[in-house]
């Protein structure tokens, strides 16, 4: 299931059929090269380092979990994932009280590699380039220390999503991710793994980007070794979390809030948040017949199971007014979030609104596509049109000049 990349990176961009890690260059390691090989060809993904991020504690969605003594949940998947927006609320809130402006330090040279780090970013905005020609674009507005660092966060979010969704997924075990998230504790304690790996650290010892979300991404990723059902949206909200809400908490410290913004904190995570979900949603809707063929359903069995509906159905490929219902309804959802992460995209700061815009407005027109393919997701891929999107881009930095609200109702 690919997942949705990053809550600024708009539909159409992303290639399927040839692996972006096949096209990163094996030269320009921080170390000696013959240690490295692509890390999604077998499981040499084998770091060590700790389990501690670089503040010490870790924390995981999972011991969010409260527990009967039968050992049933008694927290929702909502709950537990607004426990971590706050955390990372937090973590900006501090770091704002010291100075009003993020301070972004000058590039680090690595010990016997002078000017890497530069071509480490250099590299990471060619990829961009190369997959998400929108995203990228959007970026462009934004000061050079933010962009370069959101070119490093969607490197590390598009690898990461390689490992189970890329050419060699049959490769990759558990361990392999275990030693993936091994890898992402020496990244977040200064120790790059590769030349991409040290564009990612900067970025990190640079911003208040905490490791959580990170972490919560790679458990996305074991989701999927293990997980081919969702008995129920509770499940399936924190499977979107896992694999893409998570990019939103990482991309708030970067895309930085307005000055002027009285929003709360929280609520522009929350909106962050509420677009990632979004996108993962439409992600689902638009891809339920490639799914199918993998004996994947990413669907509430039990809404399912209310309309009338069984895999069977979704197996068979038939639509059928009781699949037509039962697809309104889970369109009118992924709306829902839409809606909710409107509400935050004009309080980051200025030059950081157009690509989110732009995300939001290009993925909701990919629901706009399901419905005039008549719902038939299973053999019609919805996908926006280079027309459309033409249209659609104006409207979306129109959008992105709107200065925050001045009524919010609480002080960050």
């Amino acid at each position: 299931m690919s997942v949705a990349l990053l809550w600024v990176v708009s539909p159409c961009d992303v290639s399927n059929g040839t692996s972006f890690m096949e096209s990163v260059r094996e030269g320009n390691r921080f170390f000696d090269s013959s240690r490295h090989r692509n890390l999604v060809s077998n499981e040499r993904i084998n770091r060590g380092g700790g389990k501690q991020t670089n503040n010490g504690r870790k924390f995981s969605v999972r011991s969010a979990i409260l527990a009967t003594p039968s050992g049933e949940r008694t927290m929702t998947s909502e709950q537990m994932v607004y426990d971590v927006v706050l955390r990372q609320a937090a973590l900006v809130k501090r770091q704002l009280r010291s100075t009003n402006e993020l301070e972004v330090k000058p590039d680090i040279p690595i010990p016997g590699n002078l000017g890497l780090l530069s071509e480490a970013y250099d590299r990471c905005g060619e990829v961009c380039a190369e997959y998400a020609k929108t995203f990228n674009l959007g970026t462009m507005l934004m000061t050079p220390e933010r962009r370069r660092a959101i070119w490093a966060i969607y490197v590390w979010c598009r690898r990461t999503d390689e490992l189970v969704d890329g050419p060699n997924a049959s490769y990759i075990t558990p361990a392999a991710l275990d030693r993936w998230e091994n890898r992402l504790e020496d990244v977040f304690n200064g120790r790059p793994f590769d030349v991409l790996d040290g564009a990612l650290s900067d970025t990190v010892s640079n911003f208040p980007v905490d490791i959580q979300p990170f972490r919560d991404m790679i458990e996305g990723m074991r989701m999927d070794l293990r997980k081919s059902r969702y008995k129920n949206f509770d499940e399936l909200y924190l499977y979107c979390y896992y694999v893409a809400g998570t990019v939103g908490l990482m991309s708030v410290p970067i895309m930085g809030i307005a000055p002027e913004s009285k929003a709360t904190t929280e609520s522009v995570y929350n909106a962050a948040l509420a677009l990632g979900i979004a996108n993962q949603l439409t992600n689902i809707l638009r891809d339920v017949g490639e799914d199918a063929r993998r004996g994947r359903v990413y669907l509430p069995q039990d809404e399912l199971a209310q309309a009338g509906l069984s895999d069977e159905d979704i197996f068979a490929g038939r639509v059928t007014d009781k699949w037509r219902i039962f697809m309104k309804k889970q369109i009118h959802r992924a709306r829902k979030f839409f809606d909710e992460a409107e509400k935050g995209v004009t309080e980051l700061s200025s030059a950081s609104r157009f690509p989110v815009w732009a995300s939001l407005v290009l993925y909701r027109k990919i629901l706009d596509e399901i419905e005039a393919n008549d719902y038939n997701n299973f053999t019609k891929r919805a996908y926006v049109s280079k027309s459309k999107k033409l249209i659609a881009l104006p409207i979306a930095y129109a959008k992105s000049l709107v200065p925050p609200t001045k009524t919010a109702s609480l002080q960050r």
